[in-house]
């Protein structure tokens, strides 16, 4: 199966989506995607493979996928996991998707793969135990720490903004862009579904939020309470 899946994959590359890819995903030396390789196969053809395969491929071969250094593997692994997690007959069955996807996190390496799977494997099962949010997020390790953010997808979804909220505190300062960027984005989430709970966070943290953080959480106000929170 699983050779059968990467040469699929790799029917759809072409070199120049390859170079696109790799420009857009910043894999120069000393960028965040430094050294990964792309194939330059889109997402929605990665995301029709995956619904082809999913109830075939095994853990074997997602492992196998996971570990292959083309970055559209592993992108169609997570997607496979996703579609498996969504279809579990029981708790058991979530639970299993869920420890392999943990085991396996090191390979959700950058942050399409983070954004496309927390918030559907890790969302639902930290949902009754958000202590695995919190270790994820003092892990020291991007896109793990960007895992414990963006899986709060699921809590907001469902009406509860308190992790959002005090993982937003904890990574107030964070260096990386990409942090900023998906904090701004839960705290915009968090203000669609209840603007007073941003607006507290916001007047209670605007002096230590990064520009970028803030611009994202904002994006959705009126233009002039928009511009009045830029230039407090």
């Amino acid at each position: 199966m699983y050779k059968g899946i990467i040469e699929e994959i790799k029917s759809y590359s072409t070199a120049e989506s390859a170079q696109r890819h790799a420009s857009f995903f910043k894999t120069g030396k000393g960028e965040y995607s430094e050294g990964d390789l792309f194939l330059g196969v889109n997402s929605p053809t990665l995301r029709k493979i995956a619904k082809k395969y999913f109830k075939t491929a095994s853990y074997d071969d997602l492992q196998k996928m996971l570990e292959n250094p083309y970055h559209e593997i592993r992108v169609c692994a997570v997607l496979i996991l996703v579609l498996k997690f969504k279809h579990c007959r029981g708790e058991k069955e979530k639970k299993e998707v869920f420890d392999f996807y943990m085991k396996n996190i090191r390979y959700v390496n950058n942050w399409d793969l983070v954004d496309i799977s927390a918030p559907h494997i890790v969302g639902p099962v930290a949902f009754d135990d958000d202590g695995v949010l919190f270790e994820l997020a003092k892990s020291g390790r991007l896109w793990e720490e960007r895992v414990s953010v963006v899986a709060t997808l699921y809590f907001i979804k469902q009406g509860r903004f308190d992790v959002t909220l005090s993982l937003g505190e904890y990574f107030l300062t964070h260096r990386h862009d990409l942090m900023h960027k998906a904090v701004g984005w839960m705290l915009r989430e968090v203000g669609k579904k209840d603007e007073k709970v941003l607006c507290d966070f916001l007047d209670k943290h605007i002096n230590q939020m990064p520009r970028t953080m803030l611009r994202y959480a904002i994006e959705r106000f009126p233009e002039e309470k928009r511009k009045s929170y830029l230039l407090r």
